[in-house]
Formats: structure tokens, C-alpha cells, sequence
């Protein structure tokens, strides 16, 4: 059976969104848009995977609002690509429960994410944060997406939605009822690494502001924490190779390379026996150009959150109108009687 092409992608609502969401996931959605037909979620039902509690849901439902106005200012077009949040399509937590019943707990335990996120104290992480991956494979599945873009850290969940496909479509006799979603990487700086060290991912929750570029910052704060970006004493190199035990020198041309669309090569040709004063001043130059409007157009966004609500409620009720009847074919192979 051959399913139809579609891309299923999607951001937590937690903390502002950065460059590295943006050269990593969002530059990607708005390309592939051209291509095939794609959904884009807000997985708010991920983000209470570790953060509840008093005061939680207002900051939840701004939080939302925001990561849904950087998808449109970043050109994903909610008319031609549904946006909606997981809580409004309630076909994802069905799916995730028969999902949790067909995955099995030695899956589960070597997903190296949750061992990262629970540390030390796993019996005190949620039962939520632990499933996680199974509510993954349910926001892909129940859509029968067949491409998802994902970032090198999210590879293994992918891998495990393919294995519960494969178990769901064998354990009830419906062979090739789910696909087996391919995962989608592309990009010199899929990976953007953190300004302050780069050897760790940039990450929404470094306690270092100075460590990302945040999609909200405005041209003087981004030329200030590209001034500032962690740099070594050579000049830089002629060759990829030359980059090599160089992680800050390989992060700012990586970005410079996926801002400017050009080919990393290129990019090293180019600044070549510089120094890193050189590649900084052009690289925020360009940062400024790409990003400072997309800032522009979040705030116009947010200063109507009706219009968002409604972008989002539109948005989830096409999402349920694919996975609705996808649903009911799930429970009438599983036996559940109408």
C-alpha cells in the first residue's frame, strides 16, 4: 500500500523560540510547504510533560499563542498548511493510549531522552515525560504522515513511531495500515549550537540568554550576542578539515552558511585567513536582515491573540477531519464497538 505523501511537524510551547528553531525547523516547514501537503502543531500536551502546576495554564496558553505567531511570521501560511495545538484534536490522546498498550516498556527504557530529562531523581519524572515518545508516534500516526522533519536528538523517537507502526499494523492484522514515517534532516545548521559554548546544543532553556539568538530580540541585542559569541585566538581556515576541534568557529559559519543559503564551503572560502571579527560583523548583517522582521511580524500577531485563537481553531478542526476517520478505522481494528 502506498500512502499519501504529507509532513507532520510540530514545537513545544516552552520558552521563546530561538535561531536554532529557526534554521533548524521553521526555514525547512515554509520550503516544504511548496512541496507536499504538511500539518504544523503546537504540542502543548508535550509541554506539561514536566511543567504544571499554579499559574501554568495562562503561561501555557501565551506560550502557544507566541511559538503559533513565529510558524506564520517565519512564512508557514496556515491556509494552505493547517496550525492547530494537540489539546483541541482529542484523536491524539486516543491514539497514544492503544499506542501504549501495543509499544513495550524495553522500548521505552533505552530512550535516551528521558534519561537526559528525568537526571538523577527518574522515579520523581512524570509518567508523561516517560511516554513521551509513544505520544510522538501518536501525532505522527494518527495523521499517517509519511515525513517528518526532525532534529538528530528526536532520530530515536522517529525510529520507535516506525516500530510501533510495524507492531500495531502486525498485532491486528492490517498490514500496511500505518506507514513507516521517514525522517526529514536537512540544512548546513540543522544543529545550531549554543554562542557560548559550542559544544552544546542552543536551547530554549540555557539559563544563559546570551548563549541564542531569540526570535524576539531586536537588531541591537542580536549584534550584541554575535559580538559577544564565544570565539578561539586563529585565524579561520581555508578547509572544512581546518574546522575540526574548532566547535565555535564551525557554529558561526554553519549559520552564516544557512542564512545566506549558500554552501558551507563557500562560506569558509570566503572568510579564509580572517579573523573572527570579520565573519562576526557580516554574520550580523545578515542575522538582522533575516530575523528582524520576522520579530516585526510576531508582534503584530500577538497584538491580536483573538485571530490567533481562531488560526488555531480552524487549523484543529481540518487536522480532525483527517484524523478522525483514521481513528475510527484504528478502534474498529483494535474491537472497540461503537
Amino acid at each position: 500500500m502506498t500512502h499519501a505523501p504529507l509532513v507532520l511537524s510540530g514545537m513545544q510551547p516552552t520558552n521563546t523560540l530561538h535561531l536554532g528553531n529557526y534554521l533548524g525547523a521553521l526555514k525547512n516547514w515554509v520550503r516544504m510547504q511548496e512541496e507536499m501537503p504538511c500539518l504544523f502543531c503546537v504540542v502543548d500536551m508535550h509541554a506539561i510533560t514536566q511543567d504544571v502546576g499554579y499559574g501554568h495554564p495562562a503561561e501555557l496558553a501565551q506560550a502557544t499563542r507566541e511559538v503559533t505567531a513565529a510558524y506564520i511570521a517565519a512564512g508557514v501560511d496556515p491556509r494552505r498548511s493547517p496550525i492547530f495545538n494537540q489539546g483541541q484534536v482529542p484523536e491524539h490522546a486516543e491514539l497514544a493510549w492503544i499506542f501504549n498498550c501495543v509499544a513495550r516498556l524495553g522500548w521505552l527504557d533505552r530512550m535516551t531522552q528521558f534519561k537526559e530529562k528525568s537526571g538523577k531523581h527518574k522515579e520523581r519524572a512524570s509518567v508523561g515525560l516517560y511516554t513521551y515518545p509513544v505520544l510522538m508516534a501518536a501525532d505522527i500516526l494518527v495523521y499517517k504522515a509519511t515525513h517528518v522533519p526532525v532534529g538528530e536528538d528526536q532520530k530515536q523517537h522517529l525510529e520507535l513511531a516506525r516500530d510501533i507502526a510495524a507492531k500495531f499494523n502486525n498485532d491486528f492484522g492490517v498490514p500496511d495500515f500505518f506507514p513507516q514515517p521517514e525522517p526529514v534532516i536537512t540544512g548546513a545548521a540543522t544543529r545550531v549550537m549554543s554562542l557560548r559554548d559550542g559544544s552544546k546544543k542552543m536551547s530554549k532553556s540555557d539559563e544563559s540568554d546570551a548563549s541564542r539568538i531569540n526570535l524576539t530580540d531586536d537588531a541591537d541585542t542580536i549584534a550584541n550576542k554575535i559580538r559577544r559569541a564565544k570565539t578561539d585566538a586563529g585565524e579561520l581556515p581555508d578547509s572544512e578539515k581546518g574546522l575540526e576541534g574548532r566547535p565555535e568557529a564551525e557554529n558561526l559559519i554553519n549559520i552564516f552558511a544557512a542564512l545566506a543559503e549558500k554552501p558551507k564551503q563557500d562560506v569558509i572560502n570566503h572568510f579564509a585567513g580572517q579573523m573572527f571579527s570579520t565573519l562576526k560583523g557580516q554574520l550580523t548583517d545578515l542575522a538582522v536582515a533575516k530575523l528582524v522582521p520576522i520579530t516585526g511580524r510576531m508582534k503584530v500577531l500577538l497584538a491580536d491573540p483573538g485571530e490567533i485563537d481562531r488560526i488555531l481553531k480552524d487549523g484543529a478542526l481540518r487536522a480532525r477531519s483527517i484524523a478522525t476517520p483514521i481513528m475510527d478505522d484504528v478502534k474498529k481494528a483494535v474491537g472497540f464497538v461503537a
